[in-house]
């Protein structure tokens, strides 16, 4: 684990947001600490969140069942789209995510497990038992820490508290739990565990590990900074509809997971659980009245179209 100290990592600050959802003394320190975060690196890690340990634990236990389980019962659920709310499997290798930079790369070394409430799937499978509840259960705990982080959004940029919550009371939120597994052979050429990327939407908080082959965040020089890991904490990043609403002050900045150095010992297996925080599709991002001061970069868009637009420039459509 690293020290969130060490000068290579110090550009990405950990906060601990107790204070703010407690409404204490140091309430202020945090809003100053994610404005300077969301301005500088668009990344940020929180403690203090209040989020349940079991009920984090029992969704990241039975995900690594059902990643455990022979591939071809895995293959056999979740890849049909007639369920709302239902599950979504993604196999080795079925995404490639710099695609939606324009980079043309192998399909990352990754598979993941994919649910939103308001999100088509397929039925649940039932083995192990317990997985979609522990999927509601997890999915539950974000929308609560995602509301409290809305707010301090709103206190940083000079909003009524709940100025963003009419955006998400239909959201589309999604939650994946993915598995790097271990890397036996050599990577292909240019494929990473997961490719560089943004993310299209709101924010986005991630529940990592430790492990080699992790986390990178580019800075504006563009160096790569492997993000810290600190027990217990969670990864935050400001996502793309979120700096378009903004006016680009707030930034989205592109990541990556890195492959495991080659020769390392030890297990370099890893698991995360990323929540993806997005709007309701009908949501009209109109830049912030804060940012606005010497012009709007970016007409008025709904988030659905949004989507649609940064779908088809990802695959060099107009």
């Amino acid at each position: 684990m690293q020290d969130a100290t060490d000068p290579q990592v110090s550009d990405i600050p950990v906060i601990d947001v107790g204070p703010f959802i407690r409404q204490e003394a140091g309430a202020a320190q945090v809003v100053r600490g994610i404005e300077q975060a969301a301005r500088d690196t668009g990344f940020f890690l929180v403690t203090g969140h209040g989020v349940s340990p079991a009920t984090t634990a029992r969704l990241y236990t039975l995900a690594r069942a059902y990643f455990d389980l022979p591939e071809d019962y895995k293959r056999a659920h979740g890849r049909g789209t007639g369920v709302p709310g239902g599950v979504s499997f993604s196999p080795l290798a079925d995404e490639a995510l710099a695609a939606t930079k324009g980079i043309e790369t192998p399909g990352d070394y990754k598979e993941s497990l994919n649910f939103g409430r308001r999100l088509p799937g397929d039925a649940w499978p039932d083995a192990p038992e317990g997985l979609e509840a522990a999927f509601g259960d997890y999915f539950s705990e974000m929308e609560t820490l995602a509301r409290h982080l809305r707010r301090i959004f709103c206190s940083a940029i000079g909003l009524d508290p709940d100025y963003f919550e009419p955006a998400f009371e239909n959201h589309l939120s999604a939650l994946r739990v993915i598995n790097y597994p271990e890397q036996e052979e050599s990577p292909l050429p240019g494929q990473l565990r997961a490719g560089v990327h943004t993310d299209y939407g709101f924010m986005t908080i991630l529940r990592s590990e430790a492990s080699s082959g992790g986390l990178q965040v580019q800075r504006r020089d563009g160096q790569w900074l492997d993000a810290p890991c600190v027990e217990g904490a969670y990864v935050i990043n400001i996502a793309d509809a979120f700096m378009r609403w903004t006016n680009d002050e707030w930034v989205s900045t592109p990541h990556r997971v890195a492959n495991p150095p080659a020769g390392k010992g030890g297990s370099s297996r890893r698991q995360s659980i990323p929540f993806f925080v997005n709007p309701g599709k009908e949501t009209l991002i109109s830049c912030l009245e804060p940012f606005c001061a010497g012009g709007a970069k970016y007409e008025p868009i709904t988030y659905g179209d949004y989507i649609e637009l940064k779908t088809r420039q990802a695959f060099g459509q107009r």
